[in-house]
């Protein structure tokens, strides 16, 4: 697959070039610091500043993504309203099935292998490890994924300025629901050892509040 070349500089290359695959791209994030800013950095400035929260880390995703050939695709995956922060992630397939990779604050919303036979199911598997601080499961629905483009946003691997533009469009595209809101009402809450195992390593700071 052909690489693009974007602007980037040297050293930008240079770390974009290591990442070959999700999985790469996926260790990258981890190792990245979470950020609790209200920022939405390009993929520049998360390479430079070394911090990213879900959206940050999805476009620097996306951005590795493309230079390697692959789809920039980001999904949203949308909580129940004033429960819970969304969750965006990028795409991908191989074979055939769906997987994905993200930032998170929680653990168990980042990599998914690409098992998935729809986008539904993978967006399914995120189902039980997306809760809030009161043990809530909190994901309702999910979109349809927003291919980035230099046609539709100009510069968007290297702007200086934050992006709340791609984050506007992505709300603002069809959700599909995953529970039915008499259903979402019965859920159980999350048990204490999957509750712990989420916050594994969280930053305070960037846990959603209410």
């Amino acid at each position: 697959m052909a690489k693009q070349a974007s602007g980037w500089t040297g050293e930008e290359r240079r770390v974009l070039d290591r990442l070959r695959s999700p999985e790469a791209v996926q260790s990258f994030l981890d190792d990245v610091p979470y950020n609790d800013e209200i920022t939405c950095r390009s993929p520049r400035r998360v390479l430079r500043d070394r911090k990213a929260h879900c959206m940050e880390g999805a476009l620097l995703a996306a951005a590795a993504f493309a230079h390697h050939g692959r789809r920039p695709a980001l999904v949203d995956l949308r909580a129940a309203k004033g429960k819970d922060d969304d969750h965006v992630i990028v795409v991908f397939q191989e074979a055939g099935f769906w997987g994905a990779v993200a930032k998170s604050n929680f653990s168990g919303l980042r990599y998914r292998s690409a098992v998935y036979r729809s986008l539904r199911e993978l967006a399914v598997s995120y189902f039980e490890d997306y809760f809030n601080l009161q043990a809530e499961r909190t994901l309702r629905s999910y979109s349809r994924p927003l291919v980035l483009s230099d046609r539709v946003f100009p510069g968007w691997r290297t702007a200086e300025h934050d992006l709340d533009a791609i984050g506007e469009h992505l709300d603002g595209l069809v959700h599909t629901p995953l529970v039915t809101p008499a259903r979402a009402r019965r859920l159980p809450k999350v048990d204490k050892r999957r509750f712990e195992a989420g916050l594994l390593g969280s930053n305070p700071d960037g846990l959603f509040k209410g």
